[in-house]
């Protein structure tokens, strides 16, 4: 079967797993209490949740598509796949039990085992080349890990309980808004009293930390090789954890901030499994499927193919509603966006409703990327060196984040000094996930989809645009390394979608094709998310909010920043 490329530009036909076109069979309507811009993951639970709470709302989706990022699309005959965003841990558990998630759909694959890195080496005496699994197995993790290092065996089960502690500790912070510092610190005694109560979250993240807080404060400040050298004396496992701590970030393992990106990676849960990540029946649109369904059950609106051209800002400074591409206006009381801070404030909104100054802070925001994301329709399983599978059947390895070009932290660093200097990496880290092996629904009987999530390639290649010639290119790279692991891979190849940061950025509305809505770096987190002067959701602009990841608590977090927003717009409701 001759290989497809798939192009935005000129597309077949695609369907959106388990999602419709129009989500709402009646017409928009001209007023609502709260429209909702972007029907990404954050934005349906925004509006979930205020309808909930008997606020109408509406959403309003630009593509044909629900989910944002986080979508199924059948982008060759009979194969869908998770586009964008393609494992789910970090759905934080309130918002899957408030809006009943399962009983609207959602079901995970769990993947035990979760991390597999195979070498490239040769075999000794015949035998295949070596391999790191690991999973949820203690007494297996710790037989491979021995395989490399007894000493770093003895030391990795208190390692991971020290890490699980630092994570559970921010959870607190996760479900709720930054502390209200101007209430904290201005206004009459009652309304500091009032504001005080946002200091909570914080007082129970430190008596969670306790006498760890000085290594929380290091783990996210430092560069994670500083804490890994310190733990462990192999490459295969030092270079296998240190993948977590740089996926989706411009960073490498030995610059300051690192260490939190790992954090961030294992705070969240599934199915209770604390740092678990599982595979959404039918891709991630499963997911958006599961919230917008709980919406409308509320009575909520949601709407595809409507796309917003500006927010109506009125005399008073305030917004009172959006206008559509095709000059419709919809008017509302207030107005949340899903997009990203930049698209919010530079596309969206009058300019002459924002001030210079915060304009050029705006500006001054890292949307920084070095994902290039492939996927890949095959007519066969990968069959792997480190892991021979000869039968075509899945073993246990193919469940997992599968790590290509992860043997040594040396690797990894060549690759981030490679983008840095303007070009793709030669060497790029891989990280392969083939969710079919557990979920049926998404490819034909005896072939697969393979998701290909890779690292360093820049925004621009040596100044300039990326070409068709520059993916295609990139993608032959890439296969040519995955064949190294698993000889055969290239000719199983049906189908590819090849995505660099421009068409990340295109396509899904992430500004610099960055998969967070803004780097996760100290200086965006937290107070200083995306802005000190936005941290908490609202704007310059009396009405208007954001709610998507460039928020608190950021990208990966799954509802929260649109549960928080949600929050306070009901807050700020009640109170006018």
């Amino acid at each position: 079967m001759a290989a497809a490329v798939w192009t935005e530009r000129g597309r077949r036909a695609v369907t959106a797993v388990g999602t419709v076109t129009r989500a709402s069979h009646s017409a928009v309507r001209a007023q609502y209490d709260a429209l909702v811009i972007g029907g990404g993951h954050n934005g349906l639970v925004a509006a979930a949740y205020l309808q909930r709470g008997g606020v109408k709302t509406a959403v309003l989706e630009r593509r044909h598509v629900l989910g944002g990022a986080a979508v199924s699309e059948e982008i060759f005959p009979g194969f869908h796949f998770s586009r964008c965003s393609y494992l789910l841990s970090l759905l934080r558990p309130h918002i899957s039990a408030d809006l009943e998630l399962k009983k609207h759909g959602l079901k995970v694959y769990m993947r035990d085992p979760h991390a597999f890195t195979p070498m490239l080496e040769e075999g000794v005496r015949g035998a295949p080349p070596r391999s790191l699994t690991l999973g949820s197995d203690l007494a297996m993790n710790l037989q491979e890990i021995g395989k490399f290092s007894q000493k770093d065996a003895k030391a990795f089960p208190e390692f991971v309980a020290h890490l699980e502690k630092l994570a559970g500790a921010i959870h607190p912070l996760l479900d709720a808004p930054p502390v209200d510092i101007p209430g904290v610190t201005a206004g009459s005694l009652s309304k500091r009293l009032t504001a005080a109560k946002t200091l909570m979250p914080i007082v129970r993240c430190g008596l969670k930390l306790g006498r760890n807080i000085p290594d929380f404060y290091e783990i996210i400040t430092a560069p994670i090789m500083k804490i890994l050298n310190r733990w462990f004396e192999s490459e295969p496992l030092r270079a296998t954890l240190a993948t977590d701590a740089v996926i989706g970030a411009m960073t490498s393992p030995s610059n300051p901030g690192s260490g939190y990106v790992l954090l961030h990676h294992v705070m969240g849960e599934l199915e209770k499994e604390k740092g678990a990540w599982g595979y959404v029946e039918g891709g991630m649109g499963g997911v958006s499927k599961a919230i917008a369904s709980s919406a409308r059950s509320y009575g909520a609106d949601i709407f595809t193919e409507k796309d917003v051209e500006q927010v109506l800002v009125g005399s008073d400074g305030a917004a009172k509603g959006v206008v559509l591409k095709d000059g419709t206006e919809i008017h509302s009381k207030v107005v949340l966006s899903n997009a990203t801070p930049y698209v919010t404030f530079k596309n969206l909104t009058p300019q002459g409703s924002l001030s210079p100054e915060f304009i050029k802070a705006v500006d001054q925001i890292d949307y920084t990327s070095p994902v290039t994301k492939i996927n890949v329709a095959v007519d066969k399983l990968p069959n792997f060196l480190a892991c021979p599978t000869p039968d075509g059947k899945p073993g246990p390895h193919h469940q997992c984040s599968i790590h290509l070009n992860c043997e040594s932290v040396e690797v990894l660093e060549t690759a981030y000094k490679d983008a840095m200097n303007g070009r793709p990496s030669a060497r790029p880290m891989l990280e392969m996930t083939i969710p079919s092996v557990l979920d049926p629904t998404l490819a034909p009987p005896g072939c697969h989809v393979v998701s290909l999530f890779t690292q360093f390639t820049p925004y621009h290649i040596e100044g300039r645009e990326w070409t068709d010639q520059d993916r295609e290119a990139f993608a032959d790279l890439a296969f040519d390394w995955v064949e190294r692991y698993a000889p055969g891979f290239k000719r199983s190849v049906v189908g590819r979608d090849v995505l660099a940061p421009p068409d990340l950025e295109r396509i899904f509305g992430l500004t610099g094709g960055n998969i967070f809505h803004g780097s996760m770096s100290l200086d965006q987190l937290y107070l200083a998310r995306p802005l000190p002067s936005l941290s908490d959701y609202r704007s310059p602009i009396k009405g208007l909010y954001l709610c998507g990841s460039g928020c608190h608590p950021g990208g990966g977090v799954m509802g929260s920043s649109g549960w928080n927003a949600a929050l306070t717009v009901m807050a700020d409701l009640k109170r006018s």
